[in-house]
């Protein structure tokens, strides 16, 4: 064989191995994750009524128990995402993450005895506790609703954002409303706003009478998330004077909320299913 063949091959051997080389380090990685979560969106957008003028929703339930097929398929893009890879993520598109996660599984959850069920707490508080179910994986380890919310989420320094309960669905009626898009990391900040101020003006869970403020029992539950200095607020009441207009109608009860100058009183909280059926 000519020896002056064998050089050219095997530099264009070398020089191809390089370029591979080189193309594999710079390319992206071919199953990366969808950080739009387009098809998130795509479901809510089908199966959550937006109701009450926009302040609240509710799930169509029996029609997405039809669209199980694409729920399972974005449940398992979830589950996909190694620690690496979500460690290597900015916080708002973890935050995002997060939050879908958490309302993703739950409508898993509901559907697994859909339709013989009438709230979230019929699979049981102590037994068969929805929360405390290892039903899904995520991050390569058996995970519970809690392990995403309250390991996660709300653990000390991680994000440090109360709003979040206005975000995560427990398909309940006393809920904040389940979104009809999902949340994404590039709008989350003005998503978190738009989903308190929503669920702040909804007379039928927060509102103010008769120099009270009548609020849900999430801010009895989570007190902490809202007086741990979040924006250098220290208690509820600080916390909600900043929605003031839309929890009264008169400027003094107004003022009065503003100026956290009122008794409060925490509701009884609705478990019954969100169901657009019923």
């Amino acid at each position: 064989m000519n020896p002056h063949r064998l050089s050219f091959v095997f530099i264009v051997s070398f020089v191809s191995k390089r370029f591979l080389l080189v193309f594999a380090l710079v390319a992206p990685t071919a199953h990366a994750f969808d950080q739009t979560h387009a098809a998130w969106t795509a479901l809510l957008g089908k199966h959550v009524v937006v109701i009450d003028g926009g302040k609240a929703s509710k799930v169509n339930y029996a029609a997405a128990a039809q669209d199980r097929a694409a729920l399972k398929s974005y449940l398992d893009a979830l589950s996909k995402v190694p620690p690496g890879e979500y460690a290597g993520w900015k916080k708002p598109e973890q935050l995002a993450f997060l939050i879908n996660a958490y309302n993703a599984f739950t409508l898993e959850k509901i559907l697994t005895r859909y339709p013989d069920l009438k709230s979230i707490r019929d699979f049981g508080t102590v037994f068969g506790n929805p929360w405390k179910d290892k039903f899904f994986t995520l991050f390569g380890k058996p995970m519970t609703l809690d392990g995403i919310e309250q390991d996660t989420i709300r653990a000390p320094g991680a994000f440090d954002e109360p709003r979040i309960h206005f975000a995560a669905n427990c398909a309940s009626i006393g809920c904040p409303m389940l979104r009809e898009e999902a949340y994404v990391a590039d709008r989350l900040d003005r998503q978190l706003e738009e989903q308190a101020e929503r669920f702040l003006s909804d007379r039928s869970r927060n509102r103010h009478a008769s120099g009270t403020l009548e609020i849900s029992k999430i801010f009895d539950w989570y007190k902490k998330d809202f007086t741990a200095g979040y924006k250098g607020i220290d208690s509820v009441e600080q916390f909600l004077g900043k929605y003031a207009t839309l929890l009264a109608d008169k400027p003094d009860d107004q003022k009065a909320v503003r100026d956290a100058k009122v008794k409060v009183k925490y509701l009884d909280y609705d478990w019954a299913l969100n169901d657009a059926r019923r």
